[in-house]
């Protein structure tokens, strides 16, 4: 079984967002497979730093829209980082 990563994303809402485009099209905007988006997607694999400016660029938003990060290990009892 695949451990998923402390990033989650919005990319499934972004897409719709935008004339509801697939997954293949988005992976051929950015320059990935469509496995690749998929996976990035379902949270069970990190994307580069490239890739996820790219991803962030064909929305046409800041990456800190597209991609959240939460780490446990640094997160207060309100579930913020101090």
């Amino acid at each position: 079984m695949v451990k998923a990563t402390g990033i989650t994303n919005r990319i499934r809402a972004l897409r719709f967002a935008h004339a509801e485009m697939t997954q293949a099209e988005l992976a051929e905007r950015v320059g990935v497979t469509r496995q690749t988006v998929i996976a990035i997607e379902k949270g069970r694999y990190s994307p580069s730093l490239e890739t996820a400016f790219r991803i962030a660029r064909v929305f046409a938003v800041p990456l800190e829209q597209v991609f959240q990060y939460t780490d446990e290990q640094y997160t207060n009892e309100e579930g913020t980082a101090p």
